[in-house]
C-alpha cells in the first residue's frame, strides 16, 4: 500500500491529535511516520534538503485515527530560512511543538516522549523575541548536535567534513582539507589502466549517477539514513583512491525490463513501484519512501544487476562490484519494504540462471535478515541462501531469519541462517561461522555463481547495526568466497549508514576483488561466547542437511562446549545454592529436588546473556 505524504490539520485549522510521532527506530530500520503540525513547523533546512526560496508543495497522505480513516490536504511553504511551516497564524503552534524542539534524538528515534497536556501554564506569558536551538545532522552518521559543536557528539565528524569529496580519506577531524597524499596506495600512472589487461580478468563496476535522485521528498524530524550520500562517499573514496574510474571496468545502465523483472516479483509489486512516477512524494512502508525518481533508480539498478551477473557468468569479466540504490534484500514477491523496492540480489541470480549457471549462493552479511531474499527463493534447490544477521530471538528487524527457518516444500536445508542473539558482533564471529557452517555448506553445495548481499550496516560506527566488524573483517569474508564457482563472484551493495564505515568497508572489498589480499590474520579465530552459541545451534540443525557439519558440531562441542555454556551452568548452580532449602537435598525429597534442579538448569540454558 503506498500512502502519500501529506501535512495534517483538522477540518477546524487545528492540529490533529498526537497520533502522528517523530521518527523512531524498532529494531534497527527506520519507523518514519508522517509528521503532524508541529513537526512540518518545526523542520530546518539543513544538509539541503530543503532548498527552496518561497516555494511551495502539496503533500497528500492517508491518516488513521482510532481505526478511522480520512484524507486531509494542506499547504506547505517553505521560506529563505527553509523553515516549513502552514499557513495558519503563528500563534497556532502548539505547546506540543515547544516540546518537540527540547526533544533529545534518543527521544525522535524512540517515541518516548510523552507530552504532559495537564501541566499548569497559565502563568506563561509570552517572550516578544522567541529563542531558536540551532541544530545541524552530522553529514557521516546523521546524528542531530547543537550550533555550537564543532564535531559530532556521536561519531567525531567535523560538521564541515569533506567526506563527501574524498570518501573516507578526508580527515574526520578538519573541515574540507586536502587529502593527505601519504594515506593514498600506490596507484599505476594510467588513468584507464584496466585496458592495459585483457576485459576478461578484470573487475567490472556499476554505477550510475541517475540513483541518486531517489530521495526522501519531505525532510522530516531526521535525515533518512538511506540517502544518496551513501553512494556518494564510496564513488568519492574509489576515486581518490584511483580505483574507479581507474582500475576497474564501467558497466553501462540500464533499466531492467518487465519481463525479467517478472522472473521475481509480482505485478503487484512492480505496479506499485511504477506507480510512484506518478507523485511527488508516496511512502510503501511508513520507512520505505519514493519520489517521482524511484521507480527510475529501482530498475536501474536491477538492470546494472542483472548485466553484471551475465557478464561475470559468461566470462566476460572477472567479478564485479555494483555500487547501487536502493537496496533490495528486504523486496520480496509482493511487497516493497525496509527501504528496498525490488530484490536486486535476487534478479542478478535469475540473470546468472538464464545465462546458464544452475546453483547460485546467496551470501547475505547485511546485519538485518533479507527476509524478501529468502521468500523468493524459500522453495528453491537450484538457489542456497546464507545469511548473517542481528535476530535476539525476533526482536530485530525484521524479525525473520531465525535457525529454524531452513527452507520448505523439498528445499530444506537451502536456506541457512546463522542469526547472532546480540550487537556487538565483530570480525572474529564472523569469520568462525564463515569457518565452521558458511564455507562446509558452500562447498558441499558448489555454485556455478555466487552473490553477495554486501549490506556494511553491521561495520563498526554504524547507527542502526551497533555490530563491530572492521573493513579487514568484510575484506577477509569476501577474499573467502572468492574461492567458490572459480572466481565468478559479485558483489551487491545493500545496507550500510554510516559514511566512512560504508565507504572503508566498500574499498576494502573492491580491494580483494582486484586481487589484494586482506590484512587480518584469520588463524585461531576466537568467537564470542554469544558468537559460539549461535554457530552451535545452527549446526545442530543443519547438520540434518548438510551431514558434513556433524563433524563441526560434535568438535566444537567437546571443545568449546564448557566454555560457550559456563556463564548460564554458574547461573543454575547459584539458582540451586540460594533458591532451595538445604534439607530438599535429603530423604524421602531428594528426587523432587532432582527434578526440579534439572528443570532449572534446563530453563537457564534457554536464557543465555551476551
Amino acid at each position: 500500500m503506498i500512502l502519500v505524504q501529506k501535512s495534517v490539520t483538522s477540518s477546524e485549522g487545528n492540529e490533529i491529535s498526537e497520533s502522528s510521532n517523530m521518527s523512531y527506530l524498532t529494531g534497527g530500520k527506520t519507523e518514519t511516520n508522517l509528521p503532524n503540525q508541529s513537526e512540518v513547523v518545526l523542520c530546518q533546512d539543513l544538509n539541503g534538503r530543503l532548498d527552496g526560496v518561497g516555494s511551495a508543495v502539496v503533500c497528500d497522505y492517508t491518516c488513521h485515527n482510532d481505526g478511522q480513516s480520512g484524507e486531509v490536504s494542506q499547504l506547505c511553504t517553505r521560506d529563505s530560512d527553509g523553515i516549513s511551516g502552514l499557513n495558519a497564524d503563528p500563534a497556532a503552534i502548539t505547546k506540543s511543538a515547544k516540546y518537540e524542539s527540547d526533544m533529545t534524538l534518543e527521544d525522535m528515534y524512540n517515541a518516548r516522549y510523552n507530552f504532559d497536556e495537564d501541566d499548569d501554564d497559565s502563568d506563561w506569558e509570552p517572550s516578544e523575541k522567541q529563542i531558536e536551538v540551532l541544530k545541524w545532522f552530522c553529514v557521516n552518521c546523521t546524528m542531530i548536535n547543537v550550533e555550537d559543536v564543532g564535531n559530532c557528539e556521536v561519531c567525531g565528524e567535523h560538521r564541515e567534513s569533506g567526506i563527501l569529496s574524498h570518501g573516507f580519506f578526508a580527515s574526520p577531524y578538519l573541515p574540507l582539507e586536502d587529502v593527505n597524499q601519504d594515506e593514498l596506495p600506490v596507484t599505476e600512472d594510467s588513468e584507464d589502466s584496466c585496458k592495459q589487461s585483457s576485459l576478461s580478468s578484470s573487475t567490472a563496476v556499476g554505477f550510475d549517477e541517475r540513483m541518486l535522485l531517489h530521495t526522501e521528498v519531505v525532510m522530516k524530524s531526521h535525515p533518512h539514513p538511506e540517502r544518496p550520500d551513501r553512494l556518494r562517499t564510496i564513488a568519492a573514496s574509489l576515486a581518490t583512491a584511483g580505483i574507479f574510474p581507474g582500475k576497474c571496468y564501467p558497466i553501462p545502465a540500464r533499466e531492467i525490463t518487465r519481463e525479467e523483472l517478472q522472473m521475481v516479483h509480482s505485478e503487484e509489486n512492480i505496479e506499485a513501484v511504477d506507480n510512484t512516477k506518478r507523485m511527488h512524494a508516496s511512502y510503501f512502508t511508513p520507512d520505505t519512501y519514493a519520489n517521482e525518481h524511484s521507480a527510475c533508480a529501482a530498475r536501474l539498478a536491477a538492470g546494472l544487476c542483472a548485466d553484471l551477473a551475465s557478464a561475470i557468468y559468461s566470462g566476460r569479466v572477472k567479478n564485479g562490484f555494483a555500487l547501487v540504490r536502493p537496496p533490495g534484500h528486504h523486496a520480496g514477491v509482493k511487497q516493497a519494504m525496509g527501504f528496498c523496492l525490488h530484490n536486486n540480489a535476487a534478479i542478478a541470480a535469475s540473470a546468472a540462471q538464464a545465462a546458464g549457471a544452475t546453483k547460485v549462493l546467496i551470501v547475505d552479511w547485511d546485519v538485518h535478515h533479507g527476509n524478501g531474499t529468502q521468500e523468493i527463493f524459500e522453495r528453491s534447490k537450484s538457489v542456497l541462501y546464507i545469511s548473517l544477521h542481528r535476530h535476539e530471538g525476533g526482536r530485530f528487524y525484521p524479525g525473520t531469519g531465525a535457525a529454524d527457518e531452513v527452507g520448505s516444500i523439498g528445499a530444506e536445508g537451502y536456506c541457512v541462517n546463522i542469526p547472532w542473539s546480540c550487537g556487538g558482533v565483530s570480525d572474529n564471529d564472523y569469520i568462525f561461522a564463515f569457518e565452521q557452517v558458511v564455507l562446509p555448506i558452500a562447498l558441499n553445495f558448489n555454485p556455478d555463481f555466487t552473490i553477495i548481499s554486501a549490506g556494511f550496516d553491521a561495520a563498526r560506527g554504524d547507527p542502526l547495526g551497533c555490530c563491530d566488524v572492521t573493513p579487514a573483517g568484510y575484506a577477509s569474508m569476501t577474499q573467502m568466497l572468492s574461492a567458490l564457482s572459480g572466481g565468478k563472484l559479485l558483489v551487491i551493495l545493500e545496507g550500510g549508514y554510516n559514511l566512512r564505515s560504508i565507504s572503508s568497508s566498500a574499498t576494502a572489498v573492491i580491494k580483494v576483488l582486484l586481487g589484494e589480499s586482506p590484512t587480518i590474520d584469520i588463524e585461531n579465530t576466537v568467537p564470542s561466547k554469544a558468537g559460539l552459541r549461535s554457530v552451535l545451534d545452527v549446526l545442530k540443525i543443519q547438520m540434518n542437511f548438510w551431514p558434513t557439519l556433524e563433524a563441526n558440531f560434535t568438535k566444537l562441542h567437546s571443545e568449546w562446549g564448557s566454555y560457550a555454556f559456563q556463564d548460564t551452568r554458574e547461573q543454575s548452580k547459584k539458582r540451586r545454592r540460594t533458591g532451595l532449602p538445604i534439607w530438599w537435598r535429603w530423604g524421602r525429597k531428594r528426587l523432587l529436588y532432582r527434578i526440579l534442579s534439572k528443570q532449572l538448569r534446563a530453563k537457564s540454558s534457554c536464557n543465555f546473556s551476551c
